[in-house]
């Protein structure tokens, strides 16, 4: 079977390089047995995750031509190869345990991906991905960064996030118009934030909607005794300039003030 044509729809952007390939699998450090390759297309990666004797591989692909592809050139992995959309998996019917990520992530999807591994936190590991480099970018930034903002705090509140290295469009067919960015993920020790997760949730959601605004704008819609904290420092900071820990302190505090009935 011939190469695998690259579909605009999907976002897909075929990796040519096979030495970034192999640095792109050499991230994925000490993952648990089980890993997932997302949108696998040719198989770029899945050549080098195969080398690998500490893990379980299994590769999720919608594109019903790189499936045809990938059951043609990778036979060891017919049982392993799950045509579905990754977005819509049910992880805990499929992998039980705890499970790793990596791939090279259609573009399209790649931010929809990380909220997937962030809602599915405690059988998710650890994450390599390469995406767009300036969604990457805001993923492993910190505050005080414009690139800071809901992913950041979110994903940074139960992962330690590193931005791992740029690649170029040059190495990809097509080209896409902008730079890659290969980022890593690993779950840290927090089971548990030290407040209401939902809430916390909503709190960094609605900070972040108007970026400009400082807090005490940003959540008015949110229920809480306003007259009772409003007066406070924290108020009058804008999102940027919040650390994960101050948006966990602050959602302590808009708990322990409830809106009286």
């Amino acid at each position: 079977m011939k190469r695998v044509r690259a579909k605009k729809y999907l976002g897909q952007h075929f990796l040519n390089d096979l030495d970034i390939a192999r640095r792109i699998t050499e991230s994925l450090t000490t993952p648990p047995s089980q890993v997932i390759e997302v949108g696998p297309g040719m198989g770029v990666l899945t050549q080098f995750l195969l080398q690998r004797s500490d893990m379980d591989l299994h590769l999720v692909e919608i594109d019903t031509e790189s499936v045809e592809y990938l059951h043609q050139h990778y036979p060891q992995l017919q049982k392993r190869i799950i045509e579905g959309d990754f977005l819509k998996m049910d992880f805990k019917k499929l992998f039980p345990d705890k499970f790793s990520i990596i791939g090279n992530f259609p573009y399209n999807i790649s931010s929809q991906i990380f909220f997937k591994a962030f809602d599915n936190r405690h059988q998710v590991h650890s994450v390599v991905g390469m995406l767009q480099h300036e969604v990457a970018r805001r993923m492993a930034s910190g505050p005080g960064s414009k690139e800071y903002g809901i992913l950041s705090v979110l994903l940074q509140s139960f992962f330690d996030v590193e931005y791992l290295f740029t690649v170029d469009p040059e190495v990809f067919t097509p080209p896409p118009k902008v730079q890659s960015g290969v980022l890593r993920m690993v779950r840290n020790n927090v089971e548990q934030l030290p407040c209401d997760e939902r809430l916390f949730i909503r709190v960094v959601k609605a900070a972040f909607l108007h970026r400009r605004k400082t807090m005490r704008n940003s959540l008015k819609k949110i229920a809480f005794n306003h007259e009772a904290v409003m007066h406070l420092p924290v108020f009058n900071l804008r999102p940027e300039q919040m650390s994960v820990q101050a948006f966990q302190e602050l959602t302590q505090l808009i708990q322990d003030h409830p809106l009286c009935e």
